[in-house]
């Protein structure tokens, strides 16, 4: 069960996201920063970046796994600042 509302549910809904990205954003990455388990939820915290040159995205993804399978995601996305901008000194990192 898909809780992002821009994205189709099933396995069908995700094999199209990949090739959206792999076709739009061929540079595209994600880096998993952070990652944890509790019970059968797992969240990854994650910069994405859609080409090199981008200060990119900070991405956490939940997932609720059921018989090893994802069964339910839920995401939220945040642009990256610029750091000059911040009002702290810490990263999103």
């Amino acid at each position: 069960m898909q809780h992002n509302l821009g994205a189709i549910d099933g396995p069908e809904g995700l094999k199209a996201h990949i090739e959206f990205l792999k076709k739009d954003f061929p540079n595209n990455h994600g880096e998993i920063k952070h990652a944890l388990a509790d019970g059968d939820l797992v969240a990854l915290h994650i910069h994405n970046r859609r080409s090199p040159e981008l200060r990119g995205n900070a991405v956490v993804d939940m997932f609720r796994i059921e018989n090893g399978k994802v069964v339910e995601h839920w995401d939220v996305v945040q642009a990256i600042p610029d750091p000059q901008k911040a009002k702290n000194s810490n990263t999103m990192f």
